[in-house]
């Protein structure tokens, strides 16, 4: 079956919807205005049951099936959550909220559920019940892990999961999943380095941090490429360099690094930690300084099930054709909190095309409204397919 006819009728009207939550974004857990929205339309479209406040701010809706139930339960998740972006599209629907962007399409993502909601209450063409999951603070928040640790997939009795996000450079019409690991766990870091600050004209007289710091950077980018076995994956990266001081003349007594850390298997993961904090504390040593380093566990590998994953290429297939859908696409080293989901229950997560479209996190990005259909249609055929009336 492809596209779902009744989806061309609500185009207009769901773009509507996203458009205004583009207009309006809000940050982690702040997102009362956009999951008060949520709620409203869900009790709007006659959904059965809307829970609210469930990971401090997600929205959590039961849609039962009216006749031939049984008691599978389908969970399918959409974020809420904006960026700390200045947004600079100059579109009639840009955020009029200075600082903040929807430059990642959770706008789109919500809207696409709230679609595919207002459709399978119209029509009830499945068994069981469809659990609609809106959360907050996908961005660095760990809203995921907030709604997992609230209960919600024992409340609810989500048995499968589900997650979609848009991708920049897919084409409109296409998606792209895998088995198994699917995008990378995010590790935090940070190093305080300590030396004996002084006057920059006598650096004899000091233990230059900087100096230290600018090594310890440098060896850090040894791991992966000496350290880690080349078929693996891993990033490290240091994004942040910090002094206590913003003299000229002046060697500081501290430096701050900041960083990130990517991998997408235990193994690696475990080993970069452990490496890291001996390369760190000897090249400081060597260098007369002192390093305190913390790490700091994120966001787990996003994995897929293979069962869910086998499911989840069928549907697209069915909503977009067989030629659209890369069932063996590349892991991607980004980041998601749906990662905490899929750790409680199988289920699978799926790129769908944004289009040729600016990357994500970037300024001039918006979601490609032209891509809804898309979404809403495979969202109600994997219902309507995992728990055929």
């Amino acid at each position: 079956m492809p596209i779902v006819n009744r989806f061309a009728d609500l185009l207009a009207e769901i773009t509507e919807w996203r458009r205004d939550i583009h207009a309006h974004p809000e940050l982690q857990y702040d997102v009362q205005r956009t999951a008060g929205i949520v709620a409203a339309k869900l009790r709007e479209f006659g959904v059965d049951e809307v829970v609210e406040g469930i990971g401090r701010t997600g929205v959590v809706g039961l849609i039962k099936s009216t006749t031939g139930s049984t008691d599978q339960v389908i969970g399918l998740r959409a974020d809420m959550d904006a960026l700390p972006i200045r947004e600079v599209t100059g579109l009639p629907h840009a955020s009029e909220f200075e600082g903040k962007m929807h430059a990642c399409g959770h706008d789109g993502h919500t809207a696409m559920l709230l679609g595919a909601a207002k459709y399978l209450c119209e029509t009830r063409n499945f068994s069981g019940t469809v659990a609609v999951i809106f959360q907050p603070a996908e961005e660095g928040g760990g809203g995921g892990r907030e709604m997992v640790n609230d209960g919600m997939m024992d409340r609810f009795g989500i048995q499968q999961v589900y997650g979609m996000h848009n991708m920049p450079g897919i084409p409109i019409g296409e998606f792209a999943i895998r088995s198994g690991p699917m995008m990378a766990a995010a590790d935090l870091f940070t190093v305080e380095i300590t030396g004996l600050g002084g006057h920059a004209a006598m650096p004899h007289n000091c233990v230059d941090p900087t100096i230290a710091a600018a090594q310890i950077t440098l060896a850090l980018q040894t791991i992966v490429s000496r350290n880690v076995n080349p078929l693996e994956n891993a990033v490290i990266s240091v994004t942040s360099f910090h002094t206590d001081t913003e003299a000229c003349n002046v060697i500081p007594q501290t430096v701050h690094l900041k960083g990130t850390v990517r991998t997408l298997s235990s193994g690696v993961r475990d080993q970069l930690e452990t490496r890291m904090a001996d390369l760190i504390q000897h090249t400081a040593q060597a260098m007369g300084a002192t390093a305190a380093f913390k790490y700091q566990r994120n966001y787990p590998v996003t994995a897929n099930a293979v069962e869910q994953t086998s499911h989840a290429v069928k549907v697209a297939a069915s909503v977009a054709g067989e030629a659209a859908v890369n069932a063996e696409a590349p892991a991607v080293m980004g980041a998601e909190d749906f990662s905490f989901m899929l750790n409680e229950r199988p289920g699978a997560f799926i790129f769908m095309g944004n289009g040729n479209t600016a990357t994500l996190h970037h300024p001039e990005y918006d979601f490609n409204d032209d891509a809804i259909p898309y979404g809403c249609s495979y969202w109600v055929q994997l219902v309507e397919q995992s728990m055929p009336a």
